[in-house]
């Protein structure tokens, strides 16, 4: 399970981008005129099983603290 912690405030940054890169998450989050990126290495992760689940719970979890969500395709998949 992904503990999320240390994010930015939704009311300053709402919208927060999820990419999967080469053994990481990457988030960037974007209030406009200012962006900021946490990375979360899936060593920290433990046993993954099944990445994708992993990431769509994230995007769901995050919306749920009110950011505006959006996934890109993962950096090492076309974009379809």
């Amino acid at each position: 399970m992904l503990r999320l912690a240390g994010l930015p405030h939704v009311a300053r940054y709402p919208k927060a981008t999820v990419q999967r890169r080469e053994g990481r998450f990457e988030l960037v989050f974007d209030g406009g005129e200012h962006t900021t990126l946490r990375e979360v290495d899936f060593r920290y992760l433990g046993e993954i099983e099944d990445v994708e689940a992993v990431e769509l719970d994230l995007l769901a979890r995050l919306q749920q603290l009110g950011y505006d969500v959006e996934r890109r395709a993962p950096e090492d998949e076309p974009e379809g």
